[in-house]
């Protein structure tokens, strides 16, 4: 089968990104497919390409790295840019690259334009992933405001979902929210997945500063971003704090647009129980994660973020280490059924402050809900079980 796969965020495990397109791809080729991957270069990325485009090989998956840069840290047009330029450049891809199948990978929702030329120019079966609910989200966080091009955004959505001979979910969350919506479309729910060989292995744990040294290491990895709120784990330092509890130490590893006035906050606020890390590669963050009492994911109370599905969730599962979080959504749903973690109230800085003080001081309940969370990973989100469903959905639309 050959696969042509836009994803504008592709990455391998040396840069400090996700790397669902990456696994998955290599473990199609093992399977005997041919997949082409049209990309750019996203600022947590490995990837640096020297012309326009540039062609890699990438552990067999044939890379095309359209050489336009990414990074949460831009503007709000300059984004903008970035996504309607490789969604120009990839266009010719679909128009010209011989495949069976495409698959297109969205947010952002532009990268729905090469597929639709793919579908109805060339006539080539499409499934369509949806990492995030583009432009939902994005309404939601005001970045989209206009009438038009709100308008326009949704019409693209509606035109990608329909064009798709499957859309494939990361989560129940989104799954319910197409199908409220287009009601007619095949959805099938295929999640982030657990890197069972990376995050579960013997690895050592990470070399420790000294200054952290017999600290209890409260854990948050990957961006520093609006949606994200890290904001919310100064709150709970700051009650720790103020509660003499000297002994937890807040991990923060990863960059982002909000992080240069989160660590200036930190400063001012004299909380130097706070740390921030920057990026790492992703050996690095399974280090670090097998030294953590506990993994943090704030987020944003808006609701389309209760569709979500973060990697470093699915990292903590194999690492065994159980989670806090604040969704409210398919998450908090899944911690309470497979008992692996805890969900506190949006904003309530003492509740997370309570939630990491009852992890690690009661070490039953750790381990209890650390081997919950492994056996989480390695049953519901092994990537070897998931790659093989993803590849069956493209397999079924190649062949219709």
């Amino acid at each position: 089968m050959k696969i042509l796969f836009f994803y504008q965020y592709f990455t391998t495990p040396k840069g400090s990104w996700g790397t669902r397109a990456y696994e998955f791809a290599r473990r199609w080729v093992a399977a005997g497919d041919q997949v082409t991957v049209v990309t750019s270069v996203y600022d947590k990325s490995d990837l640096d390409p020297s012309g326009l485009v540039e062609r890699l090989e990438v552990d067999g998956i044939d890379v095309r790295v359209v050489n336009v840069r990414l990074s949460n840290k831009h503007g709000k047009l300059v984004r903008l840019a970035t996504f309607f330029w490789f969604a120009l450049v990839s266009s010719w891809y679909a128009l010209t690259h011989r495949t069976d199948v495409v698959l297109a990978s969205s947010g952002p929702i532009t990268v729905g334009l090469p597929a639709l030329v793919a579908r109805y120019v060339r006539r080539r079966q499409l499934v369509f992933e949806v990492r995030d609910l583009w432009p939902e989200g994005a309404i939601q966080l005001g970045f989209l405001r206009s009438r038009v091009t709100t308008w326009l955004a949704r019409r693209l959505e509606a035109a990608c979902y329909r064009a798709a001979h499957t859309v494939v979910a990361l989560s129940e969350g989104m799954r319910a929210d197409i199908l409220r919506r287009f009601p007619r479309v095949q959805v099938e729910v295929v999640t982030n997945s657990s890197d069972n060989d990376l995050f579960g292995d013997e690895t050592p744990e990470a070399e420790i500063p000294e200054n952290l040294a017999g600290k209890t290491l409260v854990l948050y990895t990957g961006t520093l971003g609006l949606i994200d709120d890290c904001s919310q784990l100064l709150n709970a330092a700051a009650c720790l704090k103020r509660g003499g509890r000297d002994e937890f130490a807040f991990v923060l590893i990863g960059d982002g647009k909000e992080r240069r006035d989160l660590e200036e906050r930190a400063r001012e606020e004299g909380l130097d129980n706070v740390h921030f890390f920057g990026l790492q590669p992703k050996v690095e963050v399974a280090r670090w994660v097998r030294c953590a009492s506990c993994m943090v994911i704030p987020t944003l109370e808006i609701p389309f973020l209760d569709t979500c599905s973060p990697n470093k969730l699915f990292d903590a599962f194999a690492a065994g280490v159980p989670v806090i979080q604040n969704t409210q959504g398919w998450i908090k749903d899944l911690l309470e059924r497979e008992k692996c973690g805890l969900t506190v109230a949006p904003g309530d800085a003492q509740a997370w402050a309570n939630a990491i003080v009852r992890l690690a001081e009661d070490e039953a309940l750790r381990a209890k809900m650390g081997g919950d969370a492994k056996k989480v990973a390695l049953e519901l989100f092994d990537r070897d079980k998931l790659a093989e469903k993803m590849r069956a959905i493209l397999k079924e639309a190649a062949g219709s």
